[in-house]
């Protein structure tokens, strides 16, 4: 199992070179990959700092020689897919083939939706959501690609160079368990990125006989015939170590293949702290 760190993109008045410096430090720090948030508008804070995680990334990826790079999640419905894809695949090529895309129908507090005319309503979000998953996993194959839908279309178009993994740029898709959707979808992609509740307002931690189940009822494989993903977590350390290591044995036992803690926004020293101390193995 591999240990990741997942580090907002903004909040409060966090600054971007302490984003970038996160990055570095997590592979000194020994971690195996490092996911951004992804918000146009941060959820931390009343006018918070945000910044565009591809950007962050690529800098992150010219710094940077082996962590895993990519978003945890991008809200899809508010996207175009070509324009995603070209910049995940640009990642792809400047971080030698490191990069992952998570996608979502996105956070139903996301600030960055209503307040620019962004579809609210999850049935629409959820379509969107279905549709471009097929055309963004295309793309990101460096294949052409025909689509006529609701949505999107692609008329032939195949978005080159092709990336540097094959047969194309992992993709993991996130969600609540509790949609059954959210399985369904992740089996036509890489990967999940599987949360217990809808919200954020309660955390509770998946048990072992729920990852494993979890596990069960996804392919054995992903597209390149690895191990699909499975990636569970998305909170800070708990402050028992003793604890968190017992866990995170379990959590690899069930068959997850990353463990992602969470930074919180906070004070730059706290977060670099957070960073450095590395991960629980």
């Amino acid at each position: 199992m591999r240990h990741g760190l997942e580090i907002p993109c903004g909040g409060g008045a966090v600054s971007v070179s302490t984003l970038v410096e996160l990055g570095e430090l997590a592979e000194r720090a020994g971690w195996d990959g490092v996911f951004l948030e992804d918000y146009v508008v941060h959820h931390h804070g009343d006018d918070p700092y945000t910044y565009d995680p591809w950007l962050v990334l690529a800098v992150v990826a010219a710094r940077t020689d082996r962590v895993r790079l990519g978003t945890t999640v991008t809200a899809l419905p508010r996207r175009r897919p070509a324009k995603l894809a070209r910049e995940v695949l640009t990642l792809d090529h400047l971080s030698a083939g490191r990069a992952t895309v998570a996608v979502g129908v996105g956070d139903p507090g996301d600030r960055g939706l209503a307040a620019f005319g962004e579809p609210t309503e999850v049935s629409v979000r959820a379509a969107k959501l279905d549709e471009g998953l097929d055309l963004l996993t295309g793309l990101l194959s460096g294949e052409p690609v025909h689509h006529r839908g609701v949505h999107y279309r692609a008329d032939g178009v195949a978005l080159r160079p092709p990336p540097v993994q094959s047969p194309r740029v992992p993709v993991w898709v996130g969600g609540s368990t509790q949609a059954g959707a959210v399985r369904r979808r992740a089996a036509r992609a890489d990967g999940i990125v599987p949360y217990k509740l809808t919200d954020t307002d309660g955390w509770s931690d998946f048990t072992a006989d729920e990852i494993h189940d979890l596990v069960r009822a996804l392919p054995p494989t992903r597209a390149d015939g690895q191990p699909f993903d499975v990636a569970i977590g998305g909170r800070r350390r708990n402050p028992d170590e003793r604890a968190e290591r017992a866990y995170l044995r379990q959590v690899a036992d069930a068959g997850a293949t990353w463990w992602l803690e969470y930074v919180p926004v906070g004070d730059p020293a706290a977060m670099r702290a957070a960073v450095a101390r590395g991960p629980l193995r």
